[in-house]
Formats: C-alpha cells, structure tokens, sequence
C-alpha cells in the first residue's frame, strides 16, 4: 500500500512547480504504473489502466477491450499465411505485398484478442453491450513491479510530466498571441537571441530585432510575441522588437485612450531603429487623437521613445479625404498644397525651407508616408514646381508591411 499523504503532498508539490493541474499529474502517474505493471506482468498487445484511490492508497488494474464484429476488424486468413510460408521466396514476397496492399485498401485493424473482444461473446457477459465499446476486466494486484519495471514507471512519469507541462505552456501563450511581453536575455546563438519568459524560453530572430541595438546577458526588456509554433520539442515562442505592431502595442499600453477604444492607431508603417509613422483617429468627440499619443509634455510617446532606443515617431492624424491625409503623413513637415495624379499618385508642393525635412534624410521621410497611405508622393518646391528632387519621390512597395487596424480586423 503506498503511503497517500506521502503522494499527495508530492503530487500537489510538482503540480504548483510545473504549473498544472493535480489531476494531470495523477494521470502521469497512473499511466505509468500502468506501463510498469504491463512492463512486468502483461503482454505486448494489451491496454492496461490504473487507478490509485488516494484515500485507502490501493492500486488495481485492468485489461481493456474493445467490442468488435467482421465489421470493425479484420480476421488473419490461415491459408494464406500458410501459402506464404510454404512458397518459394519470390512468390512469398510477392504475396506478402499483395496482403500489404488489400490491408491499405481495407483500412481495418487486425483482430488482437488482446484488445479486442467479439460482440457475441461481449454480449454474454453484458446483454446492452454496444460495438465499439470499451469492457474492463479486473487483473490481480501487483504492488512490487521489479527494478526495471519500476524504472520504466519513473521515466514514465517524467515524459508525462513534460507533455502536460508543454500543452498547458502551448495553452497560455496562445493566448498571449500578438501581445507584449516582457523577458530576459538568456544567451546568443547564431545571431538569435533566447529570451526567459519564466516557464517557457522564446526566441527573437536575428532579423525581428532592432537594428543597431545590442543586448546583454540578464537584461529585461519587451518584446511582441509573433507566433506560437506547436511542431517543436518545446513550444516556440518567437518574438519581434521590429514588427510594426510592437509600436501599435507600446502605445496601448501607455495611452488609456488607446487602450478602451477612444482613440485608434489606423495604420502604422516602420524603419526599425530609426523612424515610426503612425496614423490615428479619434471615436469620442474633443478628443485629440494626436494629443493622446503625445500626452502632456511629451510623456506618453517619451515612454514608447525609451522602450525602442529613441527611434522617432511621427504621429498624424488619419483622415478620410486623401489629400489632407497625404499631407498629414509628412509630418513634421508642414506641406503647402497636394495634387491628386491618376494611378494612385499625388504630387505634394511644399515651402523651400520646408523641403528637405519632408523628404528626409536618404528619403527616408516621403518613403514612409507613402507607404503609409498606399500612394506614390513626389514632393516639390512650390518655388521651383517643375524641378523633381533628388530622393523626393516615395514609391509604394507592396512586400513592405503596414499595419493597420482595418487589415487586422478584417
């Protein structure tokens, strides 16, 4: 008899260490002393069960059947087999594939007296016995299983143990799909960097990081988790620093207004490490969605700011006429007039001073508005309309991501 409160205070140990259920892990372990009872005493076919009743700290055992007909499974002939046996090898290959490809066709399992039990003879045991149901018949209790057989228990166990561990961490960070969390720097390798989540271990590949920023052993910082893989040994957390939604998120985090609705991030486009465009828009009348983001003094975005190593972020307000939000999408430039073109182009004319912060630097400044709206910007001198200036033209590239709540909602 096994000492139960012994068990007990063990199995509700491991379940708060593992984070699961007390019942998860009784089941490991009645599964596994099931394998070592069929291990020492039982035969290679047979289904045995385990149940352990933590009052009286008694173990029994049975052989489970299932209720079969020619129906269900399918009955060996023993004239072939003999046949095969008796042929020359040629033939006997030959006939062995043929019965290969009839048991493909038939797609029956083979009748195991094992596990299986013929309905007429269920039927005398129990009269309502249903095809396909399962009978359990008692097997005499065995508490000592042997050395190896109580060996295979134990790495039973364990491997039950990192299955329930594993769904139950698979079933958490599911939910934590395209959420911020927060991790340490656990080690490089190969230019990904391992991140410690607590229970589970992600991984931020080397190109969702941000550009120019290096990491430290031991540092905490945040991350957006990506994806969840589920066809790895452990679950596969990946994580990102350089998605556009990591910004989209920073900002729900700090803004309220954000956060219940009132204001919302329409689109967001990104150059990780160096500059962030975000379009947003308000629901609730006398709310500034700009001033929300911004917050008083520049405290809100100087928050997100610090979290993404002073990268700028330029926040506009969205708008359904295009051509003021084409306008709007250069900021900090402040733009004079816009010229809708044919073919999703607009040319944008702007004071002369105000002509190379509008394309910025590399271009870098008309290439995100255009992405950000999905139009091709040529921006201008008002002075000079006709001349077309170097890097001053944004083209749409459509491999490019832009976030947008429409596109996420949709």
């Amino acid at each position: 008899m096994l000492n139960v409160k012994e068990l007990d205070k063990a199995v509700k140990q491991v379940a708060e260490e593992k984070g699961l259920a007390p019942e998860r892990v009784m089941e490991a372990i009645e599964s596994s002393i099931a394998a070592a009872y069929k291990k020492e005493y039982g035969t290679r076919g047979e289904l045995i069960r385990a149940k352990l009743d933590m009052k009286s700290g008694d173990l029994n055992f049975w052989r489970i059947k299932t209720v079969v007909d020619e129906t269900t499974v399918r009955f060996p002939d023993p004239n072939a087999e003999e046949e095969i046996e008796e042929g020359s090898s040629e033939n006997s290959k030959a006939q062995v594939e043929e019965v290969i490809e009839e048991d493909d066709e038939t797609k029956l399992p083979r009748f195991n007296p094992e596990r299986h039990i013929l309905l007429a003879e269920a039927k005398e045991i129990k009269k309502d016995v249903a095809l396909g149901e399962e009978m359990s018949f008692p097997l005499e209790t065995h508490e000592e299983f042997g050395r190896i057989a109580a060996q295979a228990a134990k790495q039973a166990i364990f491997q039950r143990l990192r299955e329930s561990e594993r769904e139950s961490i698979l079933t958490e960070w599911k939910e934590k799909d395209g959420q911020i969390v927060s991790g340490t720097v656990q080690r490089f390798e190969r230019g990904n960097v391992y991140i410690d989540l607590g229970r589970a271990v992600g991984v931020m590949f080397a190109n969702e990081s941000i550009p120019g920023e290096h990491y430290r052993n031991g540092e905490r910082l945040r991350f957006l988790v990506t994806a969840v893989q589920e066809d790895t040994r452990l679950p596969g957390i990946i994580l990102s620093r350089s998605h556009p939604k990591f910004v989209a998120k920073l900002f729900e985090m700090e803004v309220p207004e954000v956060a219940d609705g009132a204001v919302e991030i329409k689109m967001i486009t990104r150059e990780p490490g160096s500059r962030t465009k975000v379009a947003v828009v308000s629901h609730v009348d006398g709310v500034d969605p700009v001033g929300a983001l911004v917050g008083q003094r520049g405290t809100r975005v100087m928050a997100v700011n610090n979290e993404l190593g002073q990268e700028k972020i330029d926040i506009i307000e969205y708008s359904e006429d295009i051509e003021k939000f084409i306008g709007n999408s250069l900021s900090p430039a402040k733009t004079k007039s816009v010229e809708i073109l044919d073919k999703r182009e607009a040319r944008v004319y702007v004071a002369e001073d105000q002509l190379s912060l509008a394309i910025g630097r590399g271009g870098q400044n008309v290439r995100l508005a255009a992405k950000l709206t999905g139009w091709k910007i040529d921006v201008r001198s008002q002075s000079r309309p006709e001349d077309v200036q170097e890097g001053g033209v944004g083209a749409v590239d459509s491999e490019e991501e832009v976030e947008s709540e429409d596109k996420e909602n949709s």
